[in-house]
């Protein structure tokens, strides 16, 4: 097995999230993927294993707590790890991956890549209950949202929309959490674009900030356009307060909406042993 570490979302040097992919552990168990990823305390861990039908490869992808469907980082950086390892995709310049919630393309210009967004499976206002608990998570008053609404396209996050950029980096959200959540606030810049905060559960119920986020980005933005809150390209800021300094590029076509970034090997093909 080999194992390559891979920054993703970057706007420099180390300023992404850092990604472990997994080559050539098709003999591991759940059990095993699951402890490695423990063990290396990522935000998420990424196993690259032979496809099936219709894909170039098949990843499965891990937290340090649970096994996720989609997730958004992992999927740019085991792309990009299958390609730094001399993957040659079907067709030229996308690559198709295979996860827990089927075929997601990416598309492939140099370094930076992006993947079109999944479907989301549950979208609209949070509930009464979900909101309030959001909204104590994140230490905010009703006076301060200007919307939340439910974006599950594999993890199930919970966005709040905040009036401005400022707001969004001023929250001070709970240490410790009771259940597992995904919970996302974003608010607009004064010079274009988004910022962007992401928390999910990690071991314990510590409630952890993630650098940067593609499944959130993805379903953020679906929700801005489909609110009419963004109608062409934009870019979205995120990490800022866990010192990363991440960048996503989003756009749409008639393809659907492409979430991209760029993302550099940081450490590439050494030997593992579990």
């Amino acid at each position: 097995m080999q194992l390559d570490l891979v920054d993703v979302f970057v706007s420099g040097a180390l300023s992404g999230n850092p990604l472990a992919v997994v080559r050539g552990g098709e003999a591991l168990s759940d059990a095993q993927m699951q402890a490695f990823a423990a063990w290396i305390g990522l935000s998420e861990t990424s196993f690259l294993l032979p496809p099936e039908a219709g894909a170039d490869y098949r990843v499965r992808i891990f937290t340090p707590t649970r096994e996720l469907p989609f997730a958004g980082h992992p999927t740019l950086g085991s792309a990009f790890a299958w390609l730094a390892a001399g993957g040659i995709p079907a067709q030229a310049g996308v690559v198709v991956q295979q996860c827990a919630i089927g075929l997601v393309e990416v598309r492939v210009e140099g370094t930076r890549l992006a993947f079109r967004a999944p479907p989301l499976q549950r979208s609209g206002p949070l509930e009464a209950q979900d909101r309030a608990l959001a909204l104590d998570l994140l230490g905010l008053e009703e006076g301060d949202v200007l919307d939340a609404a439910y974006l599950n396209n594999g993890p199930d996050w919970r966005l709040v929309r905040l009036a401005s950029a400022e707001a969004v980096l001023a929250v001070v959200p709970a240490i410790k959490v009771p259940d597992e959540t995904d919970l996302g606030v974003i608010g607009p810049r004064p010079d274009g674009g988004w910022e962007l905060r992401a928390f999910f559960t990690k071991h314990g119920g510590v409630f952890t900030e993630d650098p940067v986020t593609g499944s959130f980005n993805a379903g953020v933005a679906q929700y801005l356009y489909a609110t009419g809150l963004e109608s062409g390209d934009y870019v979205a800021y995120q990490g800022r307060k866990v010192g990363a300094d991440g960048r996503v590029y989003v756009s749409r076509d008639e393809a659907g909406v492409w979430i991209g970034g760029d993302v550099r090997m940081v450490s590439q093909g050494g030997a593992l042993t579990l």
